[in-house]
């Protein structure tokens, strides 16, 4: 089966009971659908274990996007590298913006474990194309900014995919859904609090897992949900 999950920051214990509630196997595939760390108790441990499962595919979002740039600058520091101004300035915004974890967990591997962590980030794609049940997804963390019907992918930048959430109320591609995280269903007028949110050719599945809300998660085989409370 073809799952697709999204902003789970942290939130370890939820993504382990949600493998367990959907018997994820072998032979299933996982996509994580941007906002890995930041937030949640355990980042970098969360960050650890989808990197040793072949079969969990991450999209990058802005958080992680942050974090590679910043840990990478970090890890220098940690070296005996004189901190960069700039990368000084941000890293400590992004101690007040949810970070910290991050940089504990980050600080407390062994080289081999930074760099192993830092390759997974710096590895992560923009977007995700699927097939499943008979339908085409565009798996993307919010969305495409200043999207063209019919242009290439290939053609956008990073910051395209991860900053400007998608048109509930729009389709964006033909025949396309994408499926998204990054805005919290909460926020979606219309949607039910703590449940995934069907638009127009968009399917939302953020439903707020950092923020003592569930962690939600969608078959994209059968259109099954799942959600995991605590």
């Amino acid at each position: 089966m073809t799952y697709a999950v999204a902003n789970l920051h942290g939130c370890f214990d939820k993504f382990k009971k949600l493998l367990r509630e959907i018997r994820f196997s072998d032979n299933d595939v996982m996509y994580v659908i941007g906002d890995i760390v930041d937030y949640g108790e355990e980042p970098i441990e969360l960050l650890c274990d989808l990197s040793m499962r072949y079969n969990v595919i991450p999209i990058v979002g802005e958080c992680d996007l942050r974090a590679l740039e910043l840990l990478t600058e970090l890890d220098k520091m940690l070296g005996g590298a004189s901190p960069d101004p700039e990368a000084f300035a941000k890293m400590t915004e992004w101690l007040q913006d949810g970070g910290q974890k991050t940089i504990e967990g980050f600080k407390a591997l062994d080289d081999d474990m930074k760099e192993g962590v830092l390759e997974y980030l710096a590895d992560m794609s923009l977007y995700e194309e699927v097939e499943a049940g008979g339908k085409k997804y565009l798996l993307v963390h919010a969305g495409i900014a200043d999207y063209s019907e019919g242009s290439d992918l290939e053609d956008y930048m990073p910051e395209d995919f991860i900053c400007e959430s998608v048109d509930p109320e729009r389709a964006l591609i033909d025949g396309v859904t994408l499926v998204v995280g990054h805005k919290p269903t909460y926020e979606i007028e219309g949607a039910e609090r703590g449940k995934i949110y069907h638009g127009e050719g968009s399917i939302f599945i953020d439903c707020g897992a950092a923020y003592d809300e569930p962690l939600g998660c969608i078959c994209l085989d059968n259109g099954k949900e799942y959600y995991i409370y605590d």
